[in-house]
């Protein structure tokens, strides 16, 4: 892959439909299984039909269009993001269940950094005053994409998306939505695979190992604390660099 396809995945949106959990998993467990891209696609057509409208698939409906991008997190990934998904599939085959969805969080964020572009401002938002509003959100992600219709739609998918992960929960004023499930990830070995999906979600691809475990993107998460040694030693991915007695940089070994 080019660097400029992969400088493209961060100014693209991508995402256009609704991400529903239960379909990612069945989605990564038909991968686990040793099925190829063709076949997993038959499979989520006959899985997924009933959740939609129009199941005809000689169309680009909505059922087609979503099983592209289920197949492009864990199917289908861009080149560079490989060895990243084969090592979150790795993890979703040893993980107890209560991890898991942290995998499928990380795992779609690489491959469509524009969820890791809301989740980045829903997380500042619960921070800052508890609750994160459709409008605030959208506003905000205008400026870093464009003052585009489409922005707003894409927003409003992947905050639905988020409700359907019981990340966050619909408050009594509609579009507007406060703290939803807070997971602790004390998995070194995950903490470490969600520190380089921070890196590949942005296109600057460095950051301080405090700033990336603290990530606002990672609010329905708690990341263990860990020194650069650790990280170095679990991650053969990363490089560490010590930067003055409090700044450790993290980067991609490429």
């Amino acid at each position: 892959m080019t660097s400029r396809s992969i400088h493209r995945r961060y100014s693209q949106i991508g995402l256009d439909r609704l991400v529903r959990l239960d379909w990612l998993k069945k989605t990564a467990a038909f991968i686990l299984a040793g099925n190829e891209p063709l076949v997993v696609k038959s499979l989520l057509q006959d899985e997924l039909s009933s959740s939609f409208r129009s199941p005809d698939t000689t169309v680009r409906g909505s059922l087609d269009k979503t099983i592209t991008i289920l197949l492009k997190i864990w199917g289908n990934v861009p080149k560079d993001l490989i060895p990243l998904r084969d090592k979150g599939l790795d993890l979703i085959s040893q993980l107890p269940n209560g991890k898991l969805v942290a995998v499928h969080w990380g795992m779609t964020m690489a491959v469509y950094p524009f969820w890791g572009s809301v989740a980045t401002q829903v997380g500042r938002l619960l921070k800052l005053q508890g609750i994160a509003s459709a409008s605030q959100v959208q506003r905000r992600l205008k400026e870093q994409y464009g003052e585009r219709e489409t922005v707003s739609r894409r927003v409003r998918y992947v905050l639905r998306s988020f409700v359907d992960w019981m990340v966050l929960k619909e408050t009594s004023v509609k579009g507007t939505y406060s703290q939803g499930s807070i997971s602790p990830l004390d998995d070194l070995t995950l903490a470490a695979w969600m520190v380089e999906v921070s890196l590949r979600s942005e296109s600057k691809g460095s950051g301080s190992i405090k700033d990336l475990l603290d990530s606002p993107k990672f609010f329905p998460y708690r990341l263990p604390h860990m020194s650069i040694g650790q990280l170095a030693s679990i991650s053969p991915r990363l490089d560490v660099i010590r930067h003055g007695l409090d700044d450790d940089i993290v980067m991609l070994h490429e």
